[in-house]
């Protein structure tokens, strides 16, 4: 046990209380840094639709796991008794109207207001013993997103295809993006309040996860992922997920969202593949004209100047909104910083 420092009358101050109170302040600091900290205000978030058989697993071991958070599920018109479950399982339960994961995420992070958010889908298949550890690497690291890397622990954790398209579409990130996260499609993550706050949810469906990676990725932030057991889901529970529907939605999101955040490289290559079309169209014409003076294929000659009009055209495009974009993303960093950095509160 730390001893109590000796406190000193000092002269000229107003009696030894003030000097008291300053020392003791400062042993404190010293010797009991974390208790400067205050606690931080952790909200469970659990979308859910049709989720009755795994819904109170969820709850229970969450509030298990993390005894000081919120519990909020949100049911998503679930047609079976997912809400009165949640309830029972002492969940505060809330109802999104709109149909699809990301109306279902825009809401939560519009409505809830706290330090740490743990998002984790409502099927019982991530891990909720490894939520401390998630938080405690947040924190520590000064992180704005850890994501659950799924380790399966059974064959059956994962539905045909999934992997593979998982690998796809994470590969597919990293060559647009340059960098990526292990799993993208990850649903167990924990952010940070400057991250929910300054996340503009775009998506409706289950790309919403690709949207995360791409505005941590876009904005530089700080994100690190961490291995978690990954489950099957438990009877009765089903997968809202289709293989092809999905994941051509999910391949559709991450090509919008290139257009939109590299929009010189997206219409600087589609104005490249236009320009080598052009000249190859161009090339027996001019090679005729040099040869004999005259120009017998016109159309083909009208063409590829078009095609060449085209190709500056986008190239010009992709300029202006490179532009345009740098001025978005200069908001988005602008309302990141806006929040305060984990571990201090506002006000």
């Amino acid at each position: 046990m730390a001893a109590v420092p000796d406190v000193k009358r000092i002269p000229g101050q107003r009696g030894d209380l003030a000097g008291m109170a300053q020392a003791l302040h400062d042993f404190a600091q010293r010797e009991f840094p974390q208790e400067q900290v205050a606690r931080s205000r952790v909200a469970v978030l659990v979308p859910c639709f049709n989720e009755e058989a795994a819904v109170a697993t969820v709850v229970s071991d969450f509030r298990t796991a993390l005894p000081d958070a919120e519990v909020f599920v949100y049911d998503n018109n679930s047609s079976d008794r997912t809400t009165a479950v949640a309830l029972d399982a002492g969940a505060e339960v809330r109802v999104e109207r709109r149909q699809g994961k990301g109306h279902v995420v825009r809401r939560m992070f519009a409505d809830i207001d706290a330090d740490i958010y743990v998002l984790v889908d409502g099927d019982a298949t991530y891990d909720a013993a490894s939520a401390p550890r998630m938080i405690e690497m947040l924190q520590n690291e000064h992180l704005d997103m850890v994501v659950g890397l799924r380790v399966d622990q059974a064959e059956a954790a994962y539905r045909p295809g999934h992997r593979i398209g998982n690998r796809m579409l994470t590969g597919f990130l990293s060559l647009v993006f340059g960098q990526a996260f292990k799993d993208v499609l990850s649903g167990y993550r924990v952010f940070s309040r400057r991250f929910v706050k300054s996340f503009p949810v775009l998506s409706d469906g289950f790309e919403i996860e690709t949207e995360l990676s791409v505005h941590a990725l876009e904005l530089a932030m700080p994100v690190a992922e961490l291995a978690t057991p990954y489950y099957e889901r438990p009877d009765g529970s089903f997968s809202k997920l289709n293989t092809w529907r999905d994941g051509f939605r999910i391949l559709n999101t991450m090509l919008k969202l290139y257009r939109s955040e590299k929009p010189l490289r997206f219409f600087a290559t589609i104005g490249f593949c236009l320009m080598l079309v052009s000249v190859g169209l161009a090339i027996p014409v001019i090679m005729t004209f040099l040869e004999q003076g005259i120009v017998p294929r016109l159309p083909t000659a009208v063409l590829s100047m078009g095609l060449t009009i085209l190709a500056m055209l986008s190239i010009s495009s992709g300029l202006v909104l490179d532009t345009v974009t740098r001025g978005r993303r200069e908001m988005k960093h602008l309302a990141y910083l806006a929040q305060p950095a984990a571990g201090r509160r506002s006000g």
